[in-house]
């Protein structure tokens, strides 16, 4: 046994314990034939992020997990990483550039790629060490990159083999295009924002003279890419124009009217204009009716040459000018405001533009039926199941994804083109000249692939793939469990279930584990914007990474938002802080030096009790882990600690520590060190950094905490008769501290206690707990109620009734005076509240919070005079 400190000190500890836990390789996990693997891939944050508190949470809810499974014997692997996150890590570089007044064509693509490889090298693994601070048991040697070598093989490989399927394919199709990052987004990727906006109704004649249309529009500037009107064929307002023209105001142009089941007939005037360009719906429409595309916008949302007179014109300013052109030339009707949803960048929160594009795209439905089947036949589970819905819907409804970005940080897309024949070739190596006619006159696509693409690769990328007889993709693929937020389906849960699925055969876990978001003390959502965030380096720095750590877990329910609150921070670490000391006092007391119980003969009632109460925490807490019911796990552990062992049985241990008998000291130790050793063990996986001080503090047997052997279950040490009689005597004792405590009576004064119950010889026996925890003078165990039972103060339980004499507890006449001086401050006080809150004058001048706090004092003051009166009431009837 080492000492331990007075006080529980987190930063002299944390430190000194994870390096002790890396240096000694417990976090690396080995191939084992004789252990079962069990595999978690961590969601790679991006590149440029930094450690908030849902990183926070998602990491402690892995490192339970992984911290559980590693005890429980299994090759326990946790592989860590970093994405590249490609718009935001170039965004990142580009406003560094802008500060040098450069811009990255200035430097040139290998320049450029150079300055961001500089980048991540600097900044890159500032949120791997942040990840460390909490705890984080991940097997670093591991650790990978979204563009490391493995990585880019393996996206090489994954593009090919779909495109050479027929899976992957390049086309000119209406894309999300944010102006502001300059690139295309698939439609995850695209979030809708309900903004107010306006509905423009505008003439469009038809050329004939013999008439007009009305058009709705909430997007005027794209008028100038019109090429067609259309209606719906059942509707007998327009049945016969259809085939005629009409004039495209401004341009002067004339465009066919079209009939179309598109066109709604009972929506706005029934007719719509056409814009294939620039609408996925007007483009569908157009491709059946042979209408013209026409682009206006260019790459960052200004009209281009297409647009006539307002080329030149940011996307906004051209609708500011082509309004009031349409109003001065009598072709603006009415305008009438409308709120709409408007699709925003996830990246800038710009607003998103629909623009045809020539662009790469993976063709999704054939990739969905594999998908979804391993869903619905139950070999990936969502837990909760309710978020399997939400994935199937999407599954069901997915369009083709657009995968190429026009960015320079990323997987360059491998296909090159030749400038003399026009043949494209893909290919898996770097190409140095064209397949079809041997020219070497080939350049390499320019665009590289979504961020999303190589992410979706992550379970099997890791480990090895496509090298399917690597040792690690051999042993420990599948990987088990995914811990990721519900936010995320979409973007990358989704795309790993469907890439595993194509690429392995297999997917790629059996369990996607959804947490919430961690939000304010308000319910909001934290942001820079509202200012509201909390760094978790500085709560960890402030309460320990322990008590950061039980913030979040014993708040945890799977699938729900969370919300934070700091003095819960505090909380926990009183609640470390209690562990620590109850820790000091066994190992002050303990004259044994190894952990072992004694013979079951030699346990008294008390240790049978908590031994059968830990045993039964034992199975409870390892069904919750297996059901991923974390919070439900710690909250279990966390009571059992405070009030079952520290509030309780190191009270009713106390008598025996004390006394003069050898034997029972003895057994009273190594009780009190079994189960400190087993409560350890529970609660290491969620509090790993105190624990693990305390056990290499203790008696203990093997290197370290972290790699010691989970608890089992043990059907010796059943001993229902005995815990159920032990409640009752606690139960005895609770309901007498509690009646006391409603009369005031300080512990020091001690009284005779009568129990009169038909379980004689179990109170009997506990006498010597019920003397000390119930501040007794003596206690007489009877069948039937004592003399003078009538006069005494009473309390009932399920297996007692219990009787104190009232003059050994209070002095009637004193304690009826000392309440009525209460009773009349407490009046007073009340009565000054009322006034001020009937004041008119205060009511309607005071600010609301000054109201509501004198509103809430009323209420408290009304409450202390309710229970002063009960008092009153209660000794007078005496």
């Amino acid at each position: 046994m080492k000492e331990l400190p007075k006080t529980y000190e987190p930063r002299d500890v944390e430190d000194r314990l994870y390096k002790f836990w890396v240096d000694n390789g417990y976090f690396h996990a080995e191939r084992d034939p004789d252990k079962k693997p069990f595999t978690i891939v961590m969601p790679p944050p991006n590149v440029t992020g930094q450690l908030h508190m849902g990183h926070a949470m998602e990491a402690a809810m892995q490192d339970v997990l992984i911290r559980f499974k590693r005890m429980q014997g299994y090759s326990a692997l946790w592989i860590p990483g970093v994405d590249h996150a490609g718009i935001a890590t170039q965004i990142r570089v580009e406003e560094e550039l802008r500060k040098e007044g450069k811009t990255r064509y200035d430097l040139g693509r290998e320049k450029f790629l150079e300055r961001v490889w500089a980048w991540k090298h600097q900044y890159g693994d500032r949120i791997v060490e942040q990840q460390k601070r909490l705890g984080a048991s991940c097997d670093w040697d591991r650790a990978r990159f979204t563009m490391d070598e493995g990585c880019s093989k393996a996206v090489r490989e994954v593009f090919v083999n779909l495109y050479e399927q027929g899976l992957i394919y390049k086309g000119s199709r209406i894309i999300n295009w944010c102006p502001h990052c300059v690139t295309a987004l698939s439609d995850s990727e695209v979030e809708y924002v309900d903004k107010p906006g306006h509905l423009w109704h505008v003439r469009y004649p038809l050329a004939d003279g013999s008439g007009e249309v009305i058009i709705a529009t909430t997007r005027p500037e794209t008028m100038l890419g019109d090429s067609g009107v259309c209606v719906n064929p059942n509707d007998e307002r327009y049945k016969d124009i259809v085939g005629k023209n009409v004039i495209l105001p401004l341009v002067g142009k004339e465009i066919p009217v079209v009939a179309d089941d598109y066109a709604e007939m009972d929506f706005g005037t029934g007719c719509v204009k056409m814009t294939p360009a620039h609408d996925p719906n007007d483009f569908e429409v157009g491709q059946r009716h042979n209408l013209e595309v026409i682009r206006v916008l260019d790459d960052k949302g200004v009209v281009n040459e297409n647009g006539g007179k307002y080329q030149g014109l940011d996307r906004y300013e051209a609708r500011k000018q082509i309004v009031a052109d349409l109003e001065a030339q009598g072709y603006l009707v009415k305008v009438e405001p409308y709120n709409h949803n408007v699709g925003t960048c996830y990246r800038c929160h710009r607003d998103v533009e629909p623009i045809i594009s020539a662009q790469w795209f993976v063709k999704m439905k054939p990739l969905a039926e594999e998908a979804l089947r391993v869903v619905n036949d139950g070999e990936t589970k969502f837990v909760p199941e309710r978020f399997t819905k939400i994935y199937t819907n999407w599954m069901e409804n997915v369009r083709d994804w657009c995968i190429s970005r026009q960015l320079w940080w990323g997987h360059q897309i491998p296909a090159w083109y030749c400038a003399d024949c026009g043949h494209m070739t893909v290919s898996r190596e770097d190409a140095t000249c064209c397949e079809k006619c041997g020219s070497k006159h080939i350049t390499r696509d320019e665009d590289v692939l979504d961020t999303w693409f190589s992410s979706a690769l992550w379970p099997f990328e890791t480990l090895g793939w496509p090298d399917t007889n690597a040792e690690d993709f051999q042993y420990f693929y599948p990987t088990d469990v995914l811990v990721t937020g519900y936010d995320i389906i979409f973007f990358w849960v989704a795309r790993m279930i469907f890439s595993a699925c194509k690429q392995t055969g297999r997917p790629p876990f059996h369990t996607v584990l959804i947490h919430g978001l961690v939000r304010d003390d308000k319910g909001r959502k934290m942001s820079k914007s509202l200012g509201n965030g909390i760094d978790p380096l500085e709560m960890i720095d402030r309460y320990g990474s322990d008590a950061l750590r039980m913030n979040m877990l014993t708040s945890n329910s799977p699938g729900n938002d969370m919300r934070f609150y700091i003095e819960r921070c505090e909380a926990m670490r009183n609640f470390a802080n209690k562990l620590w000391n109850a820790s000091r006092y066994v190992m002050m007391n303990l004259s044994i030096d190894k952990n072992e119980l004694p013979a079951l003969s030699e346990l008294e009632t008390s240790d049978k009790w908590i031994l059968s109460k830990l045993n039964t925490l034992i199975a409870d807490v390892t069904e919750n882990l297996d059901k991923y019911e974390l919070g439900v796990a710690v909250q279990k552990i966390y009571d059992f600690i405070w009030d079952s062992y520290c509030d309780w049985y190191i009270e009713l241990t106390k008598a025996r520590l004390y006394g003069e008998d050898e034997a029972q000291k003895r057994s009273a130790q190594q009780v009190l060190l079994y189960v400190l050793d087993q409560i350890l063990r529970l609660m290491h996986p969620f509090m790993p950094f105190i624990t693990e001080e305390i056990w290499q503090a203790i008696p203990h047997e093997g290197e370290a905490l972290i790699v010691a052997a989970w608890p089992k279950f043990r059907e010796d040490l059943c001993f229902q008769a005995e815990e159920d009689g032990m409640e009752s005597i606690m139960q005895a004792i609770r309901a007498v501290r509690n009646r006391r405590a409603e009369m005031n009576v300080p512990p020091a004064r001690r009284t005779t206690l009568y129990i009169v119950t038909e379980k004689q010889d179990l109170f009997s026996a506990g006498i010597p707990f019920i003397t000390r925890l119930a501040y007794a003078e003596r206690v007489v165990v009877l069948a039937e109620e004592p003399e003078g039972h009538g006069s005494m103060v009473s309390c009932v339980t399920h297996d007692a009734k219990l009787f104190l004499p009232m003059e050994e507890l209070v002095d009637v006449d004193k304690e009826l005076a000392r309440i009525a001086k209460e009773k009349e401050k407490v009046q007073k006080g009340l009565a000054g509240v009322q006034a001020k809150l009937g004041n008119p004058g205060f009511a309607a001048k005071a600010p609301e919070q000054v109201v509501r706090a004198e509103q809430e004092k009323a209420e408290k003051y009304a409450a202390l005079l309710r229970q002063l009166e009960e008092s009153e009431a209660r000794l007078k009837d005496l």
